[in-house]
């Protein structure tokens, strides 16, 4: 994603952008080079796994992050909103969204978080659309449990904020690409979400019409059953085994294993 970043850092173009192109050409280089002395590679989706397979030339192992659990013990009342949240930058398609439910003005959108292009949405936004700037985990989180669906228009490594939401027992409308399309379950059978191809206005609210002609099919146990396969304990299990198992074939004393299980349970607790 080189020219996306080198677009919203504003180095599209100029002796800024020459200079910042050399230097990720030699970076790359460098990483190449230096990519190849470790032992083993652990991906945190499929969709990456696939990268380091075309970069790297190399196989690697698929353990998905930590994502945090809903506290929640029992549902809060969902309200009439959809809700979107990440940090406001091009890559993330929030303007697609927000002209999306410009396209839908009976429907009422929650747009939360900050960022370079907090402004233009502002200027983007209709009547039915509400930019709520920055919100606290616990905030934001609420917004997600009262949600009738979370939005998400981005092509990430994994994406952690869809899990979230769906530990909240909301399901998630997603762009058809990256980490979503393993998180995200589409299928008929215990379905927690549906995906759009394009990230383009049209196309995602063709998705929400097409969520609302089925809404009562999506059951937040569904949705919170999902999200639980990406648990912390579940990430802290897969690491360790993964780690003890390559160290010992590996010919590492079994000291030295426990000691380094021992300090991995420690620092992500």
């Amino acid at each position: 994603m080189q020219h996306s970043y080198l677009r919203e850092s504003g180095y599209s173009h100029g002796l800024k952008s020459w200079l910042a192109r050399l230097v990720l050409h030699k970076i790359r280089i460098w990483d190449i080079r230096t990519a190849h002395s470790a032992d083993e590679m652990i991906a945190n989706s499929a969709f990456v796994a696939r990268r380091v397979r075309k970069i790297y030339g190399r196989t690697s192992h698929v353990i998905y992050p930590p994502v945090t659990q809903s506290p929640r013990t029992t549902p809060v009342p969902r309200g009439d909103h959809f809700l979107a949240a990440s940090r406001l930058v091009p890559y993330k398609n929030m303007d697609a969204i927000v002209r999306a439910f410009g396209l839908m003005p009976d429907l009422k959108l929650i747009v939360a978080g900050d960022g370079p292009q907090a402004s233009r949405l502002r200027e983007l936004a209709g009547p039915n659309v509400s930019l709520v700037g920055f919100m606290s985990d616990e905030e934001l989180r609420l917004r997600m449990a009262t949600a009738r669906a979370f939005i998400f228009a981005a092509e990430e490594d994994f994406g952690i904020i869809p899990v979230e939401a769906m530990s909240e027992g909301t399901p998630v409308l997603a762009l058809a690409r990256g980490g979503a399309r393993e998180t995200v379950t589409a299928s008929l059978v215990r379905r927690t979400g549906m995906f759009f191809l394009h990230p383009t206005p049209e196309d995602i609210a063709a998705c929400v019409r097409a969520f609302i002609e089925e809404e009562d099919t999506f059951l937040p146990d569904n949705c919170r059953a999902q999200a639980s396969r990406f648990s912390p304990e579940r990430f802290r299990a897969e690491f360790t085994a993964f780690i003890d198992e390559t160290m010992q074939n590996s010919g590492w004393k079994a000291e030295v294993v426990t000691s380094r299980k021992s300090a991995l349970q420690a620092k992500t607790r």
